[in-house]
């Protein structure tokens, strides 16, 4: 007897099986296309970092103080971004406002080609550096309106990871570019960095849905103060958060000049320890967010990051005055525990900035919570050179105690 029974209960079909590749893909097709637009984005932010103080001073010819000076007044001018770039977002919505600040930067760091006098590339250098400063407080507000709220710092970290494989590959790009030493390879390779910006306006303009603006929603934030300046419990997290930020100096500035400069460690241990941290933070970033759903516990994972930070330092402290091959291994363990203090505390900053901000003007609280972050980005070559590297393993001690108390601040400056 033929079977009659309906459509509806026989078995459903199996969903394909997805392959080992698509699996690494998150499920969510907001952050699926986020994902492009960052590896697209940051693949030409590898290559334009990699060679822009070479470009500047071996093609443009200008001297190596004058670039120095030249791109610290830029990082100032990126610090103030934030706050206004911010504001802009809550009345405009944070895509148009991010669409024109990457126009900028495609404008700008196309022309830094056609650059010959001085004048005009601090201009650019400054317009560059607003534009980039701007645009990441911007697309942290982006992210809060696009992403699921309690999918907001999971997508952030997905991101993250997504973020150090586009600069390893633009990194990798770079040494081609400089080991071929030429006029027209540096210029090309920066024409690449500015078509990027030019690709991912597009991108972000077409492919990420958001919410239209209403007059309600424009007029609020647009009359009154920045809430987020009037919010001092946001102010001092700000704060702390930007004292933990050091740990990107440190990696960057303070561990490369310790290990050529004040241990017996292979000068190899340099590009080696970036290579360690960057695999680190791409295979740990994601799994590190689990926990930051409440405040308090968030507060818990940022203190656990910030205290792996010291002990970091203390461990790298050690590795003056002993064999090469016992001064390798503190390295090596040393920027391994600064990775697992970085993806601890990049969690818990960005579930504590969403968490405590207001839901009507993340705008705002981000743009206040970046400029925090790169306001210590700017000076913490200063702190690194003069304090931690001159004092030596009372240096690093000291920058312990900095990470450690900023940690256990965090915990105590939530739970009140």
């Amino acid at each position: 007897m033929t079977s009659t029974a309906p459509a509806a209960d026989q078995a459903a079909p199996l969903p394909p099986a997805r392959s080992r590749f698509t699996r690494l893909l998150p499920e969510d097709p907001v952050l699926r296309r986020l994902s492009a637009i960052t590896l697209v984005n940051t693949v030409g932010s590898g290559l334009g970092m990699t060679l822009g103080v070479v470009y500047f001073t071996r093609v443009m010819g200008f001297g190596v103080g004058t670039v120095g000076l030249v791109l610290t007044v830029a990082g100032a001018c990126g610090v103030a971004a934030g706050v206004p770039a911010g504001r802009l977002s809550d009345r405009y919505g944070p895509k148009p406002v991010l669409v024109a600040l990457l126009a900028v930067q495609a404008v700008c760091a196309a022309a830094y080609v056609l650059v010959d006098r001085l004048a005009v590339f601090a201009l650019l250098a400054c317009l560059v550096a607003v534009a980039d400063r701007g645009g990441a407080a911007v697309r942290g507000a982006l992210f809060a309106e696009v992403l699921p709220t309690d999918g907001r710092v999971a997508g952030r970290a997905y991101l993250r990871s997504v973020t150090n494989i586009g600069i390893s590959v633009g990194t990798l790009g770079a040494a081609a570019v400089l080991q071929l030493d030429t006029r027209g390879v540096y210029l090309a390779a920066l024409l690449v960095d500015a078509a990027s910006y030019g690709a991912i306006a597009v991108l972000y303009a077409v492919l990420v849905p958001v919410a239209a603006r209403t007059a309600e929603q424009a007029e609020r934030a647009a009359g009154g103060p920045n809430p987020a300046l009037r919010d001092r419990v946001f102010l001092l997290l700000t704060g702390l958060n930007g004292v933990v930020t050091l740990q990107f100096v440190m990696i960057e500035v303070a561990v490369p000049l310790w290990v050529v400069r004040d241990t017996d460690a292979p000068r190899w241990m340099v590009a080696g320890g970036l290579l360690v941290n960057t695999a680190l933070v791409i295979v740990l970033q994601v799994r590190a967010t689990r926990g930051t759903e409440e405040p308090r516990a968030a507060a818990r994972v940022f203190r656990r990051g910030a205290l792996l930070v010291a002990a970091s330092c203390l461990v790298l402290g050690l590795a003056a005055g002993v064999p090469g091959w016992a001064a390798a291994l503190l390295v090596a363990g040393g920027v391994a525990c600064q990775a697992l203090g970085e993806v601890y505390s990049q969690a818990g900053g960005w579930a504590l900035s969403y968490g405590l901000a207001k839901d009507d003007a993340h705008g705002a609280y981000q743009g206040v919570f970046n400029t925090g972050m790169s306001g210590a980005l700017m000076l913490g070559p200063v702190l690194m050179t003069s304090v931690v590297i001159a004092h030596g393993p009372f240096g690093w001690a000291l920058l312990a105690a900095l990470f450690a108390a900023a940690g256990w601040g965090m915990t105590a400056l939530v739970r009140r």
